[in-house]
């Protein structure tokens, strides 16, 4: 019981002497040395191959980063009115499960898939019709993965208006989502991370160019 305790206090004290985020820019540059951000050849799910790939889920590892990005989030979001938050299934639950912990946020959470056992659910938390629900996501490129979520809420009734998220990669989801009538509210876009990286000689002028080039040939229709 002791030992837990010690370890549990050494713990609290690494992550209240960890290094505090200042600014965007200082944002940006640890993504990129965090690996977040990563500059190469990626084969994507589509099969193409990407000069950028953005993992998220790499924020995990690294808690007074991923603190500081989510708080930044919430002071981009907290004046929206909802009732209820839901991350996109898998990556975005993470963020919404802070959220909901460190702000007093009701959270559901939307399967993926439903079990054949168990109440068989496809949202999980309490709810009620009517009920607002802000969607959080990690990044956005098509959108697709938004809407398989938005879907079964807006069945049971809850109202979606707002998506909030941490990168848009400007290949037209966002305007998809907008002309479908959401609201979109992104903490940053891939422009100005890459930007930032051209700035402190974290990328090449080429690499900048290369990604920007790759972006703007791979837009995403609106019908897809």
């Amino acid at each position: 019981m002791k030992e837990g305790y010690l370890i549990d206090k050494m713990n609290n004290v690494a992550f209240d002497m960890a290094p505090k985020i200042s600014d965007r820019e200082e944002m940006i540059e640890l993504l990129y040395k965090t690996g977040v951000v990563q500059f190469g050849e990626f084969k994507l799910k589509s099969g193409m191959i990407s000069p950028l790939y953005i993992d998220l889920r790499k924020t995990i590892t690294y808690p007074h980063v991923l603190k500081q990005l989510l708080e930044a989030m919430w002071n981009r979001i907290q004046a929206l009115s909802f009732d209820l938050i839901c991350g996109v299934p898998l990556t975005a639950v993470v963020f919404s499960s802070y959220l909901s912990v460190a702000k007093g946020l009701p959270m559901i959470l939307c399967r993926k898939e439903v079990k054949d056992h168990g109440t068989k659910k496809k949202i999980e938390g309490e709810y009620f019709s009517g009920q607002s629900c802000l969607i959080i996501e990690d990044l956005i490129t098509s959108g697709a993965s938004v809407l398989e979520t938005i879907e079964p809420l807006r069945s049971e009734g809850l109202i979606v208006e707002d998506i909030a998220l941490l990168i848009d990669r400007e290949q037209g989801g966002r305007q998809k989502l907008e002309s479908l009538g959401y609201r979109v509210h992104s903490l940053f876009t891939l422009t100005e991370i890459l930007t930032v990286l051209e700035k402190k000689e974290k990328i090449t002028l080429k690499e900048y160019r290369s990604v920007t080039e790759f972006i703007i040939n791979n837009q995403v229709s609106y019908d897809q």
